[in-house]
């Protein structure tokens, strides 16, 4: 069984992933405002790069959660592009 306390506490408690989770959050925000998004439509805000910091509009794609969490991962587990 997964122990969602003990993954806070090891991986989701560090500062740089608190300030990743946060900027994403401000990316489907930001879509939001644009009208691209809507709050419960069971949609992913894609990071075209994989930069979860990099919340440029360019940048940013709403996609449906299979598509965006099923990319193609390269050894390092960063997107292949």
């Amino acid at each position: 069984m997964r122990n969602y306390g003990s993954e806070y506490k090891r991986y989701q408690k560090q500062s740089k992933q608190k300030k990743n989770r946060a900027s994403r959050n401000a990316a489907r925000g930001l879509l939001i405002k644009q009208g691209k998004a809507k709050k419960g439509d069971g949609k992913d805000v894609a990071h075209k790069n994989g930069n979860p910091r990099d919340n440029r509009l360019k940048n940013l794609a709403v996609s449906s959660k299979r598509a965006n969490r099923s990319f193609r991962r390269t050894r390092t587990a960063r997107k292949a592009i």
